[in-house]
């Protein structure tokens, strides 16, 4: 059984940032990772569930790292669920966005020179010489983000500045650490796959630094759903903060 994630409602979206959602998939032992890219773990209805929760997006967000290994697109693939993104309002594909600091990037990728989308760089604080004038030259536009608190300014850029009201993350891991640590993730679906991973040292879902029992962000599941076809299960959680909102403010 497949859900149907272009129906889903989400809660508005606080002022002061988008709504933001995760999407992973991940094997039976908690990897996302086999033979270096999620593309071992999830099937193709895995795949086609991704490109709905596209549907949504304002913004499609992703680290360098995807960028390099496996590519980043915010396309549906799908004219049918594009005719549905112009139907609520929204242009045929979202924004596609990568946050780096290196400037290490692949430029000949559709992020670059694809026409039938924008895309925009986060660039980190003090990045390289030259790196800034090099994204330009590529014919993105690029922000520089703050030392402090670059996930939240980013957020809040793509808010006021984009119009943004849900930003899909797309991974990697590194990413989500650093969504989750700012306290910045609303909602996370994940694709669990029957396989097992094993190896050490290979990445989960959320990489960087460690909660407390104190401080671990909780969630709510709101939907889980097997597939016995796949034999995957695809799980919505929706992260519980003190105040009862979905979202902070």
């Amino acid at each position: 059984m497949k859900p149907d994630y272009t129906s889903l409602e989400f809660p508005a979206p606080p002022l002061s940032r988008p709504y933001v959602i995760v999407n992973m998939v991940m094997s039976a032992d908690g990897r996302t990772i086999l033979g270096g890219s999620e593309q071992g773990i999830g099937s193709k209805v895995d795949q086609r569930l991704m490109r709905e929760l596209r549907v949504h997006a304002d913004v499609i967000f992703n680290g360098a790292t995807t960028l390099r290994v496996s590519g980043v697109s915010p396309r549906t693939g799908d004219p049918l669920l594009e005719q549905l993104r112009v139907s609520r309002g929204k242009p045929a594909a979202a924004t596609s966005a990568i946050i780096t600091r290196s400037g290490d990037l692949p430029y000949d990728r559709p992020f670059f020179t694809a026409t039938d989308f924008d895309a925009i760089v986060y660039l980190g604080h003090d990045p390289p010489t030259g790196v800034f004038d090099r994204i330009v030259s590529a014919g993105r536009s690029v922000v520089g983000l703050p030392a402090e608190k670059a996930m939240t300014w980013m957020l809040a850029h793509m808010r006021h500045e984009l119009g943004a009201e849900l930003v899909l993350c797309e991974g990697g891991a590194s990413v989500n650490g650093q969504l989750a640590a700012e306290d910045l993730i609303d909602e996370f679906f994940v694709t669990l796959g029957p396989v097992i991973v094993g190896g050490q040292g290979l990445p989960g879902a959320v990489e960087g630094p460690s909660f407390t029992k104190e401080t671990a962000p909780r969630l709510r599941l709101l939907s889980a759903t097997p597939n016995e076809d796949t034999g995957e299960l695809y799980l919505r959680y929706r992260v519980i903060r003190e105040s009862g909102s979905s979202a902070n403010g």
